[in-house]
C-alpha cells in the first residue's frame, strides 16, 4: 500500500512539473541590414572611461547603448579612427576591442579613417606626427601599410578613406589647392590597400555638404570605390530638403555609385544640460515648421531623412552623429558636451522617442 501510495505522490508531482510553465526568454532581435541606419558612438569607449555618465532606456532601465540602439532597429555603428591620439582615445587599440563588442552584438561596424591624430574634416586635415617630415613616396607607403592594418586586423563592413575631405587629405601632402594629383593618389592608395587586403569591405568617400559636391568627386571618377557619402546637417549645409533630394539623385546618376548621409543630426531642444557651450542654440539653425526642436520634431527629421534616402535609386541608408554626447561630465562642466541637445537620449539620460526612427 506504501509503494501505490509513493508511486501516487511521484505521479502527481510529475504531472506538476509537466504543467509548470516556461520562465519567459525574450525573442532574439532579428537584425535587418536591407537599409544602413547608423549611429557614430565613437565617443563611448572614453566616456565609460572617465566619467560616471550611464545611459538607459526609454522606460528608465540601465542599458548598454549597443542594446538600445540594437532593440530599436539600428544596425550599424560608426567610429572614428584616429593614428596616435592624446590618451589613446579613438586609436587603434581602442576602436579594434570596440569594434570587436559591436559585432558581438550582432551589429555592423563602419570605420572612419581620419589619417591624423585628432579631427580631420573641411577645415584641418593634419598628417600623423608620426608622418610628418618623410617624403611624399614614404607617406604613401606609410598610408597603404596603415590601411591594410585596420582592414586585416578590424574587418570592417565599411571604411571611409578620410573623413569630409573636401579641401584634401594628410596636408599638405595631398591638399588639393596645391597637390590635386597627389591627393588622388592618396585616396587610389587608401582604397587600394583595402581591395588587397578585405575585398569584401565596402569603401566611402566623404564629403561634408549637398551643394555642388561634383566639383570633388569628378576629380575621382578613376578610382575604384563603392559609395559616396555626405555629410548634412542643416545648421551648416542649409535647410532645403528638395535640394538634398536632388543631389543625392543626381551623383548616383552621374558617377553610377551608391550613395548614403554619412553625418546628420537634429536638435530636440535648444536648452543646455551643462556650462560647455552648444553648437546649435538658435531657431534660426531649424527647418521651420516642420521640424521644431523638439522631441517629436528630432525623430521627425529622422524619419524624413530616412525617407529620403529610401526613395532614392541606389540609397544605402544614413547614419545619426554624436547620439552618445549627453552631459557626460556632469551638469556644471565647462569642458562637456556641445551636443547634448541634439543627442538620442535626453537631459535625463533616457533614450528619446527618436531611436525609433532607426526601425524599419
Amino acid at each position: 500500500m506504501r509503494s501505490m501510495q509513493k508511486y501516487l505522490i511521484f505521479l502527481l508531482l510529475l504531472i506538476a512539473a509537466c504543467g509548470k510553465p516556461e520562465p519567459d526568454v525574450p525573442e532574439p532581435v532579428v537584425v535587418d541590414f536591407s537599409l544602413i541606419r547608423a549611429a557614430d558612438f565613437s565617443a563611448i569607449p572614453k566616456i565609460e572611461a572617465t566619467t560616471l555618465a550611464a545611459y538607459f532606456n526609454a522606460d528608465g532601465k540601465y542599458e548598454n547603448i549597443l542594446t538600445t540602439f540594437k532593440n530599436n532597429g539600428g544596425n550599424t555603428v560608426r567610429l572614428r579612427l584616429w593614428h596616435n591620439p592624446a590618451g589613446g582615445y579613438s586609436g587603434f587599440e581602442e576602436v579594434k576591442n570596440f569594434a570587436e563588442e559591436i559585432k558581438a552584438a550582432g551589429l555592423r561596424v563602419w570605420l572612419t579613417v581620419h589619417y591624423s591624430d585628432t579631427w580631420a574634416d573641411p577645415g584641418s586635415q593634419v598628417t600623423p606626427t608620426a608622418w610628418q617630415g618623410l617624403t611624399y613616396a614614404q607617406v604613401k607607403d606609410s598610408m597603404y601599410a596603415y590601411t591594410a592594418k585596420i582592414v586585416s586586423e578590424i574587418h570592417p563592413e565599411y571604411i571611409q578613406i578620410g573623413n569630409e575631405n573636401n579641401g584634401g587629405i594628410l596636408y599638405p601632402y595631398g591638399k588639393i589647392s596645391s597637390n590635386e594629383s597627389q591627393f588622388v593618389e592618396l585616396m587610389a592608395t587608401g582604397l587600394q590597400a583595402v581591395r588587397d587586403n578585405d575585398p569584401q569591405t565596402k569603401t566611402i568617400i566623404h564629403f561634408a555638404g549637398i551643394n555642388n559636391p561634383t566639383w570633388f568627386f569628378n576629380k575621382l571618377t578613376n578610382l575604384d570605390y563603392d559609395i559616396i557619402g555626405l555629410s548634412y546637417y542643416p545648421f551648416y549645409h542649409g535647410k532645403d530638403l528638395q535640394l538634398l533630394t536632388t543631389t543625392l539623385n543626381t551623383m548616383v546618376q552621374t558617377y553610377d555609385k551608391d550613395i548614403m548621409i554619412a553625418e546628420t543630426a537634429y536638435p530636440f531642444t535648444l536648452d543646455w544640460n551643462d556650462w560647455t557651450n552648444n553648437i546649435v542654440g538658435s531657431e534660426d539653425d531649424l527647418i521651420l515648421p516642420d521640424y521644431p526642436a523638439t522631441t517629436a520634431g528630432q525623430k521627425d527629421f529622422v524619419n524624413r531623412i530616412k525617407g529620403i534616402v529610401k526613395g532614392t535609386i541606389r540609397g544605402l541608408g544614413f547614419c545619426y552623429w554624436g547620439g552618445e554626447l549627453i552631459a557626460f561630465n556632469g551638469p556644471e562642466a565647462s569642458d562637456g558636451s556641445s551636443w547634448e541637445n541634439l543627442a538620442l537620449y535626453g537631459f535625463n539620460s533616457r533614450a528619446l522617442p527618436v531611436m525609433e526612427a532607426f526601425g524599419k
